[in-house]
């Protein structure tokens, strides 16, 4: 098979462009596979059309396609790898909706470079079905906040990153390209909580959020140039001067 390399326990399929796990390559290295490079793949969820039908206020009927997610399309092969212990899934475009499999031996897994921005969720999986894992690699990802994703990031997001997947997951040994040090395990265990970053959710009447709406100062509600309600009138009181304070220092002869 074009692009299938296969060393020991060890199987390569990289490069290929593919937008799912091949049937075959379970099917033909599943049972002894160890370790599996899934790199510079399309892999990342599908989305499948699915046909209904609508009817419009006027009582007209009209068929339209809709489509709903299929996460677990792409990744639904790994299910044949059930002795894999490492997983390399580097330069895809796995997102928030990656699912995994079970994958109870499983311990390293390296997603850098994909679309993933949920750290918490992301974390959340794997702890549900990678319970072996000892090392874990999110460079590159929106998720892993350091200067490779934006240069608003520094150090200190960083630590604060480290800290927080270390209280998630504290059986790594290995985070990105640095060892996991003592340190480390007992700041997670007293910080780790705190160290979630949480971002505001845009709600659905976001003005911002659309398009079509244009910024003004102004509220609204404005009423109309020629309709106002200004009120015009006269003042009785009649300034004398006698609580001013420039009049105490002037005597009567110099007026």
């Amino acid at each position: 098979m074009a692009g299938l390399v296969v060393c020991g326990a060890q199987v390569s399929y990289i490069g290929q462009d593919c937008r799912e796990i091949p049937e075959h390559l379970g099917r033909d290295c599943g049972h002894f596979a160890k370790r599996l490079d899934l790199s510079f793949n399309l892999l990342r969820p599908h989305f499948l059309g699915v046909n209904c039908g609508c009817q419009t206020e006027m009582g007209d009927f009209y068929e339209r396609k809709w489509y709903r997610p299929y996460v677990a399309r792409s990744l639904e092969g790994l299910s044949a790898f059930r002795s894999l212990e490492e997983l390399i899934l580097d330069n895809n475009l796995l997102g928030d909706d990656l699912v995994l499999p079970g994958l109870p031996r499983l311990h390293t897994l390296t997603l850098n470079k994909n679309q993933i921005t949920d750290l918490e969720c992301l974390l959340d999986h794997l702890t549900e079905v990678t319970p072996a894992l000892e090392y874990l690699s999110l460079l590159g990802n929106v998720a892993c906040p350091n200067e490779l994703v934006s240069l608003e990031k520094d150090e200190e997001d960083y630590k604060r990153y480290r800290c927080f997947v270390l209280h998630k997951l504290p059986r790594l040994k290995f985070l990105d390209a640095q060892k996991v040090t003592r340190q480390e395990r007992e700041e997670a265990l007293v910080r780790g909580a705190f160290m979630k970053v949480v971002k505001p959710k845009p709600s659905s009447g976001d003005v911002a959020a659309s398009p079509e709406h244009h910024y003004t100062p102004l509220p609204s509600a404005s009423r109309e140039l020629t309709s106002h309600r200004g009120v015009l009138g006269k003042c009785r009181y009649v300034y004398y001067g006698k609580n001013s304070e420039g009049n105490r220092f002037i005597r009567d002869d110099q007026l």
